[in-house]
């Protein structure tokens, strides 16, 4: 594919479905962005709890909407490993998004309409340029339904478990298979 006409690429499906890793493959052979969105909402969750606005239990949620204009989420290359990672407010918060903890509160902040919309608009800003592959939910559909290429992506619900499970193994994080089901439940 030629560098000098650039599209947008959208990768959309389920949790823990190979979204990612696909979209990873396909930004580093065409030396094209990746962006996780996932991984924005995540951000977000991790601001919430860090700042009092979600309890770890993910029962309440305060004023988030009246923080957004303090929640700065960007994407930089890692220049040693040639991995995107997630800046929030210029701290990368790669590791500290990928916790179980994180998991079960995101499915509570990705709910607020005023945290989609922000992020919905950083997402098609990032995106305008074209040169981009981005994955998450609705990508396709909501943020870009006029991507040139769009991929949708699904997997087995034994096989979603058993990929998260691993990953969050890799990491080093005590989690059992029933946590990750249940999460991947929501």
């Amino acid at each position: 594919m030629s560098t000098s006409k650039k599209i947008t690429i959208a990768v959309d499906g389920y949790s823990s479905c190979g979204k990612s890793t696909l979209a990873k493959a396909l930004a580093k052979k065409l030396g094209y962005e990746y962006i996780d969105t996932g991984a924005m909402f995540r951000s977000v969750a991790l601001y919430c709890l860090e700042n009092g606005l979600i309890k770890e239990n993910g029962e309440e949620v305060y004023k988030v909407k009246d923080f957004l204009e303090d929640i700065d989420i960007q994407f930089k290359t890692n220049q040693q490993t040639g991995e995107s990672v997630v800046l929030l407010n210029e701290l990368n918060v790669e590791e500290k998004i990928r916790t179980m903890t994180i998991s079960r509160l995101v499915v509570k902040v990705s709910g607020i309409k005023e945290v989609r919309a922000k992020l919905a608009a950083l997402q098609i800003e990032m995106g305008k340029e074209k040169g981009v592959v981005m994955d998450g939910r609705d990508i396709g559909t909501v943020i870009f339904p006029d991507a040139e290429m769009k991929i949708f992506m699904t997997a087995a619900t034994d096989e979603r478990v058993r990929r998260r499970y691993e990953e969050l193994k890799q990491k080093g994080q005590k989690v059992t298979k029933s946590e990750v089901a249940e999460n991947l439940a929501l």
